[in-house]
């Protein structure tokens, strides 16, 4: 007399999934719940509403899952993450969007609207490095009469920001450069608003960093150098040929490099220099003006 097991649900499936991720995740339920619905072509909603039902064969799953214990970031395995209400093209080695850096976007767009109050113009902006294009993208999409400008070394990056600014109907210019060498030789006209998310972490302490961090992104996008100030040092110094007298710039920084780089933004005349916290409480955008704007 044969016997066969009772099939699996989608509630154990996620149960057992959990179990596994544990070991490398600090969120290993959310984890196996994003993996699961993307191998089944649903929303995690949808998901959640079929917990009770057989869970199908679901190959991709274990692929996923196996993938995610070797610490790939979820991000690289779904293939799309969400940015400021926004849904990305993600691709390794680029940096997966990352939710402080949301308050990168979200210091722009304060400074867009005191600006263009004054200068009652469309505003000219430009991100240095821009990846995955997240940021550009988003600042474009909140900002549709403005002209966004991207640059970054990297040709990769480079396409998936024009893939991300097509998902997104928005207009970005892109170049491939090295920081400001990148825009052509006849940009005559200063830029409003400079924006940067560049490598600040400093090279000692690669070793140190998550798996995650280790065995997937690239290195070129994250350290700079003994202090981590190395790009964020010529950026601040070129700046200012690139700008509009009442130009506003904003740098995502490394934890504790604040002050540091607020010393650098002043010695190359820039003034007001701010620093807006992330939800740990680190001061993670540092920002200032070139000339502060009068309302």
């Amino acid at each position: 007399m044969s016997s066969t097991s009772p099939q699996k649900t989608i509630a154990l499936a996620l149960s057992e999934a959990t179990q596994r991720l544990q070991v490398i995740s600090e969120t290993p339920r959310l984890d196996a719940e994003l993996l699961l619905s993307h191998a089944l072509q649903i929303s995690r909603a949808q998901l959640l509403a079929r917990l009770r039902d057989t869970m199908p064969v679901c190959y991709p799953f274990e692929e996923a899952l196996r993938r995610r214990l070797d610490y790939e970031p979820i991000a690289y395995i779904v293939g799309e993450w969400e940015f400021f209400s926004l849904s990305f093209l993600t691709r390794a080695p680029m940096l997966t969007p990352r939710p402080e850096t949301e308050h990168l976007v979200e210091v722009t767009l304060d400074a867009a609207t005191t600006l263009r109050a004054v200068l009652k113009r469309p505003l000219r902006i430009l991100e240095l490095g821009c990846g995955s294009g997240c940021v550009a993208v988003s600042v474009a999409h909140s900002l549709p009469d403005a002209q966004v400008t991207a640059t970054d070394i990297n040709p990769d990056a480079l396409a998936l920001t024009h893939e991300n600014a097509v998902r997104h109907n928005v207009a970005v210019q892109l170049y491939e450069g090295d920081l400001f060498t990148a825009l052509p030789s006849d940009n005559a006209e200063a830029f409003d608003i400079l924006v940067s998310n560049p490598p600040y972490v400093e090279s000692g302490v690669w070793d140190n960093l998550s798996p995650v961090i280790q065995r997937h992104e690239d290195p070129r996008a994250l350290l700079a150098g003994e202090d981590g100030l190395d790009i964020i040092r010529r950026i601040i110094h070129d700046a200012p040929a690139y700008l509009h007298p009442h130009a506003f710039i904003a740098l995502e920084i490394g934890e504790k490099q604040f002050d540091a780089v607020a010393e650098l933004l002043q010695e190359d005349g820039f003034s007001r220099c701010s620093a807006c916290k992330d939800l740990a409480g680190i001061q993670r955008i540092a920002y200032a003006w070139k000339t502060a704007p009068q309302p």
